[in-house]
């Protein structure tokens, strides 16, 4: 058992257990609260959790620098003197479940007291809400998972790039050697793509062989081995991180990843505003077909209608504008509410799944796909001019 998770409260008394164990409804839930312990063991569907609670005298007051959370929840946590420790098994691979469950356990701790989760293993704070969607919505690695990148050498590729959080998942975490600044956003890409697959259960046996998503192959050989292959690098420079890891590198077992970065870093490259303004003028076009025939789809078509809009986020604390794409799930008056597909790329202020209000004064580009493939220009367009009424 290790812990993963910590819910910081501002009360320094536990919760009434009577309340967790109406919430879990479970018959070998085991409560101890003698000689001032107050902890439980549940035996969930994945395995079995542990909770212990602890008190301070004084809040937590400073917090390491590591950590990352809104300041509202980092405030709480300082201010913190309940913890309850949320433990589980990690010595093997396996499926969400087990964190999903721990999780939960959070949610019902924080609905009788105010606090704040923190991921132990990702350096990551969470408040309530955060911890509501991160349970209700689609499965994302990036609320798992922190990814910190470290200079280690000089030159065009001196940067480190590792992330922190596999661990909740029973793998190790993943670290990517030799990249450049301008390469940092194609490789926290890899790296999502890469971690989201092996927290779902598909971790390769360490030195097998690899394909993204992209038809590049490549290897994950142990840190152990791979680090003192790499040159000009100490293996003083890991301290702290001396932890088992799975390292990228080529299927030749070269550090270099610039050919297998190429792809993503495509998928960050800036819209040009030409191409922008003429998916802007093509949904202007389009909208008032789009809804009217979104608006008489048959139940068994396999169709489904996109919409594009600018979202506020604050990857940095400013305010920046980021292009959403959500599902049109209903459409009322001049507005619609549908459910993001892709999710934020730099924060989880707009999480995948969650539902979201789009007028249809914010839409900037539209599509519509036939069983998961989008239509052409001119396929769109016989769909969106068929029916109509004479």
């Amino acid at each position: 058992m290790k812990d993963i998770y910590i819910v910081a409260t501002l009360s320094d008394a536990p919760v009434d257990f009577a309340a967790i164990d109406e919430e879990l409804d479970a018959d070998d839930l085991l409560f101890s609260g003698d000689e001032g312990r107050w902890s439980f063991r549940y035996e969930s569907g994945s395995g079995p959790l542990e909770v212990r609670f602890e008190a301070r005298e004084e809040a937590l007051g400073e917090t390491p620098e590591l950590l990352s959370g809104n300041p509202a929840n980092l405030d709480v946590l300082r201010r913190a003197k309940g913890f309850y420790r949320i433990a589980f098994p990690t010595n093997e691979a396996h499926p969400p479940l087990i964190v999903v469950e721990a999780l939960v356990l959070a949610r019902i701790i924080l609905a009788s007291t105010e606090g704040v989760l923190l991921d132990i293993s990702s350096f990551k704070v969470h408040g309530e809400q955060d911890v509501e969607e991160i349970i209700d919505l689609d499965f994302d690695i990036r609320d798992h998972l922190s990814i910190h990148v470290q200079q280690l050498t000089d030159g065009e590729s001196p940067l480190w790039v590792h992330t922190h959080g596999m661990e909740k998942f029973g793998v190790r975490d993943v670290e990517l050697f030799h990249i450049s600044e301008d390469e940092l956003d194609a490789a926290e890409g890899f790296l999502h793509e890469l971690c989201g697959d092996m927290a779902m259960g598909q971790a390769p046996e360490p030195g097998s062989m690899m394909g993204t998503s992209e038809g590049h192959v490549f290897r994950l050989d142990p840190s152990e081995e791979a680090r003192p292959r790499l040159i000009g690098v100490p293996l003083e420079a890991f301290e702290g991180h001396e932890g088992p890891c799975l390292t990228v590198v080529s299927a030749e077992g070269r550090h270099t990843a610039g050919e297998l970065l190429r792809p993503y870093r495509d998928r960050f490259e800036d819209e040009s505003p030409e191409l922008s303004e003429a998916l802007q003028a093509t949904a202007t076009k389009l909208l008032p077909k789009f809804r009217s025939r979104f608006m008489r789809r048959g139940l068994m078509e396999p169709l489904t209608f996109l919409v594009r809009a600018t979202f506020e986020t604050h990857p940095e604390g400013t305010p920046e504008g980021e292009d959403l794409w959500a599902e049109v799930l209903t459409w009322d008056e001049e507005t619609m509410v549908g459910r993001l597909v892709d999710g934020s790329r730099r924060t989880t202020e707009w999480r995948k799944g969650a539902a979201v209000e789009i007028a249809e004064s914010q839409v900037n580009a539209v599509v519509v796909t036939r069983e998961g493939r989008p239509l052409d220009e001119d396929d769109l367009s016989e769909l969106l001019g068929a029916e109509l009424p004479s």
